[in-house]
């Protein structure tokens, strides 16, 4: 265990532990459920959810009792956790996030323009069969089985897509696009008009947001996914315009803008047409089913969310729009740009609107390494602590998700862990 920096410090930590053990001790004592799924169930091991009963009387908008709404406990299972997927793979990552105290996962299930589960709009991941556009060859949905599984085991389960990027910039990653995959089928068909509802970037591959067309695909694509699967969620995080001046070239849409009349500057007119699609999808979300959320986690830098086409500040103050944020806060106490606690009142102060709740996303994978000059080595119960100050009363959060499930268990953040799961017990 790694010395306190300060007596003030310690206090404070010891101050949170108390006030953590009580609430634990509270909920235990009410024998409360140990989640309620979006259609208002009781989701207890080896059960799983059924039709929901008509919002009434102290049942609060996500079907849950109101005097039994539980801490959000969330993790991030991003791609890198889900190559080569298959049943056990899926048993093992909703058995250890249960066992490590999780009550949501946010599993990873459109990352590049593509699916893990049986599209009509997106072709089949290389991570399920090896190669993008080959379905399984005996007829897996990784995530109907993650549905059920969840849920079978008492948690909650969001489709996390990423909802414009098809390649990576680096190039590499995924290996290959498909002959189907929407990028090569308008660019590679007779019509010259569809060539920019895709934009390479650097090395990168991009859906261009500006144009209906694209917009309606995604929309689309996330219906269905609410449609067929009792998702609990969909959720995006904060892959929206990958540069924020005119290096992303969507020039040819933003010149057909202003020859229109539109006045909006590229950052406004940017933001602008990430609103629609945000707007579009809360709407299809919840033609599909009223009780599924849909949510996103930007970056933890309000500024730069702006800059990159997130107009978090309309998203957290109106309906409509999400019904939840979740902002990546990736950065200790000391950190001398974005230290954690006041960013955490800022964005606590952005989220005004009655019907938008606010988790903290926090650097899991961060926790014991080199990151940030070293300020992750000072102690090995950061994670602990950022977690009660979500408690405290300082902020309205309802909770916080980890990225990712990858140092769930690692060597790296054992400690950390340790630490951390003696407060969510």
């Amino acid at each position: 265990m790694i010395k306190k920096e300060s007596t003030s410090k310690a206090k404070n930590a010891a101050f949170y532990i108390v006030i953590a053990l009580l609430t634990v001790g509270i909920a235990v004592g009410a024998s409360l459920p140990y989640i309620r799924s979006r259609k208002g169930d009781v989701i207890s091991a080896g059960e799983k959810a059924g039709d929901y009963p008509r919002n009434g009387e102290g049942v609060d908008r996500y079907g849950r009792q109101i005097d039994e709404i539980e801490e959000m406990r969330g993790v991030w299972v991003a791609y890198l956790s889900l190559d080569d997927v298959n049943k056990e793979k899926i048993d093992d990552i909703v058995s250890n996030a249960k066992a490590n105290g999780m009550n949501t996962i946010f599993l990873h299930v459109r990352p590049f323009g593509d699916a893990l589960y049986k599209s009509d709009y997106y072709p089949w991941s290389h991570l399920v069969s090896g190669k993008q556009g080959e379905a399984p060859a005996d007829g897996f949905d990784p995530l109907a089985y993650a549905v059920e599984t969840a849920h079978r085991e008492g948690l909650a389960l969001h489709a996390w897509l990423n909802p414009l990027r098809i390649m990576l910039t680096s190039g590499v990653y995924p290996p290959s696009l498909s002959d189907d995959n929407p990028y090569n089928v308008w660019l590679k068909d007779d019509n010259p008009d569809n060539d920019n509802w895709v934009i390479d970037y650097k090395h990168g591959k991009f859906y261009n947001p500006a144009i209906p067309e694209v917009r309606e695909l995604i929309v689309n694509g996330t219906r269905e996914i609410v449609e067929r699967y009792n998702v609990d969620g969909v959720h995006w995080d904060d892959y929206f315009y990958p540069a924020y001046d005119e290096s992303f070239d969507d020039s040819a849409s933003y010149a057909a803008y202003t020859e229109q009349g539109g006045s909006l500057s590229l950052a406004d007119w940017r933001r602008s047409n990430i609103n629609e699609l945000v707007k579009a999808v809360y709407s299809a979300v919840k033609a599909a089913d009223s009780k599924c959320l849909f949510g996103i986690s930007p970056a933890g830098n309000i500024d730069n969310c702006l800059s990159m086409g997130a107009d978090v500040r309309t998203w957290g103050s109106s309906e409509g729009y999400v019904d939840y944020l979740i902002p990546q806060i990736y950065w200790t106490s000391d950190n001398t740009i974005a230290p954690f606690e006041p960013t955490c009142r800022k964005w606590n102060e952005l989220v005004t609107s009655k019907s938008v709740r606010l988790y903290i996303g926090l650097a899991l994978y961060k926790a014991g390494s080199d990151d940030d000059r070293g300020k992750w080595k000072k102690a090995d119960d950061i994670m602990m602590n950022q977690v009660l100050y979500t408690r405290s009363g300082e902020i309205n959060a309802s909770g916080f998700v980890l990225y990712s499930y990858a140092y769930l268990d690692s060597e790296q953040t054992a400690e950390e862990m340790k630490n951390l799961r003696s407060v969510l017990n």
